[in-house]
Formats: structure tokens, C-alpha cells, sequence
């Protein structure tokens, strides 16, 4: 099963508040994404936004684009549903994240929680960062949020890679200056937790790392 099928799977077969990764009220990332941004206009992408319920939050912004994207396009038409008529100031992308062809420079702000942890592949690492290098800005921010270090080091059947926050970093290289790092603990729908590590920073100058063609 590809990685596409395997999201199509978990969305149609539970609703989107039995996923382990689900908050009704997204606060931690609401907060750090509201600090990115600014009061003034920007462009928002939530990558594996899903069926998050950040959009929800996120179109009550002012002069702020959204974008969505995720695989499954299940998880998206929920988030489509949910927010109702307001789902229309939304650019909802159904796509893979390593391979979807982004806009240079675009976005002000990229939020991405629970997707680069899934990413246990060190080329599929690098790609995604050469997406954010592409798409992201300079003077821009982008928040990743991955489990913790002593995280779980599974999630919906996957193997899943852990970080602190300097780990995180390396990912990312120089190009991108580590604001702050802030840790989660999320309690899941079935009363467990899962430790959480966040990362924001601002992207300092033009990656280093060459796009693939």
C-alpha cells in the first residue's frame, strides 16, 4: 500500500476525531502560526492539514490566503465540509508534499504538524526541504512540529523518526534560524499522550540544497 492509499484508508475508515492526532482546539500551533504571521496580510500553508481544525481558526484571520494541503482527499472534503461556506477562501491541494509542484516564494508561513516524522527516508528529508526552500519566502517562517525524542515511535502503523529540537534543526540547515522550540504534550482521543516537539524558525537566506528537476 502506497502512502496515498494508507491516508485514504485511516480517513475512510475513522472519523476524523478517532485519529490519535486530533485536537479540537489546535492552540499551540494557532499561537506560534498567529506570531509568524503578523497582523498584516500573509499566506498561510498548512501542509497535511487535513482534517485539522486549524482551518477553522485560520479563515477568521484577516488578509490571510490559506492553503491546505494533504493526501487524502477524504480528510480534505471533512475539513471542506466542516468549515461550511468559508471553505471557499480556502485553496484546498490534494497532493503528496515531495512531489506537488508549489509556487515559488509564496507563502509567508508553512505549519506542518505530524507529517515530517513520517518521513524516515533520508532523500524524502531532503526533498521536503527543498520544497520549503522553493515555496517559503525569505523573511518568512516555517513551523514543524514532530514527535518528541521520547515520542511514540509508531503512529497509524508506521515507523516514524524522533527529534529534539536541535535534531529538527539540522534538518532544516542554516538557512533557517531557530526562533523558538516548544514542547507538547498531546493527550489523544483514547487518553494516551504523545510528546510533541515544535519548531519555528525564519528562513534566513536561500537553501543550499539544490531542487530536484
Amino acid at each position: 500500500m502506497d502512502r496515498k492509499q494508507h491516508w485514504e484508508s485511516v480517513y475512510q475508515t475513522k472519523r476524523p476525531t478517532e485519529v490519535s492526532w486530533y485536537q479540537a482546539e489546535p492552540t499551540l500551533s494557532l499561537s506560534l502560526v498567529n506570531e509568524a504571521a503578523g497582523a498584516g496580510a500573509a499566506s498561510v500553508i498548512d501542509v497535511g492539514g487535513g482534517a485539522s481544525t486549524l482551518v477553522d481558526r485560520l479563515v477568521e484571520r484577516p488578509s490571510t490566503t490559506i492553503t491546505v494541503l494533504d493526501l487524502s482527499g477524504a480528510a480534505l472534503r471533512e475539513a471542506q465540509r466542516r468549515v461550511g461556506e468559508k471553505a471557499e477562501k480556502v485553496n484546498w491541494i490534494e497532493a503528496d508534499i515531495l512531489n506537488v509542484e508549489l509556487p515559488k516564494a509564496a507563502f509567508d508561513v508553512w505549519h506542518d504538524r505530524a507529517v515530517f516524522h513520517f518521513l524516515t527516508d533520508a532523500a524524502d528529508r531532503r526533498r521536503y526541504v527543498e520544497q520549503v526552500s522553493h515555496s517559503v519566502r525569505i523573511g518568512g517562517h516555517v513551523l514543524v512540529a514532530t514527535f518528541a525524542a521520547d515520542g511514540p515511535q509508531k503512529c497509524s502503523g508506521l515507523e516514524v523518526a524522533r527529534y529534539s529540537p536541535d535534531e529538527l534543526h539540522a534538518q532544516f540547515g542554516s538557512a533557517f534560524r531557530l526562533i523558538r522550540s516548544v514542547h507538547e504534550s498531546h493527550i489523544t482521543p483514547m487518553g494516551t499522550t504523545q510528546k510533541f516537539v515544535y519548531c519555528l524558525c525564519s528562513v534566513e537566506s536561500a537553501s543550499r540544497t539544490r531542487r530536484a528537476a
